[in-house]
């Protein structure tokens, strides 16, 4: 057990005890442009400050675009300010014949309503 706990006590003085030297690699003459004469090697760089900020709004903008469209994904259908609105296509008498089929109304209630709706 004591092997485990010299280990890294071993370690941490090899580390100390390296000279400064190697671990700065300074360079031995000092050069004018740390990074040469232009931007990291970029060249000019202004394509880089043109379409560096083009593509991120690019991409933030697809980002919240599938962000909206995953949420009305999982969220369903959206049915507008009126959720119980009937659509064009149904009739109050189809309705009428629907919940009949389902047996929610009996046959007495489904003609006396079917008479006032005027059929």
């Amino acid at each position: 057990m004591t092997r485990i706990s010299i280990a890294p006590a071993a370690a941490g003085a090899a580390v100390a005890l390296v000279p400064g030297w190697v671990w700065a690699q300074a360079p031995s003459a000092p050069e004018r442009y740390a990074y040469g004469p232009h931007m990291r090697g970029w060249g000019e760089g202004w394509y880089g400050m043109v379409f560096g900020p083009l593509i991120m709004i690019l991409v933030l903008a697809v980002v919240i675009a599938l962000a909206v469209l995953l949420v009305r994904w999982l969220g369903g259908p959206w049915h507008g300010a009126t959720p119980h609105q009937v659509p064009p296509d149904r009739t109050p008498l189809d309705i009428l014949k629907a919940r009949f089929a389902r047996s929610e109304i009996d046959k007495q209630e489904f003609e006396e309503r079917r008479r006032v709706l005027g059929d």
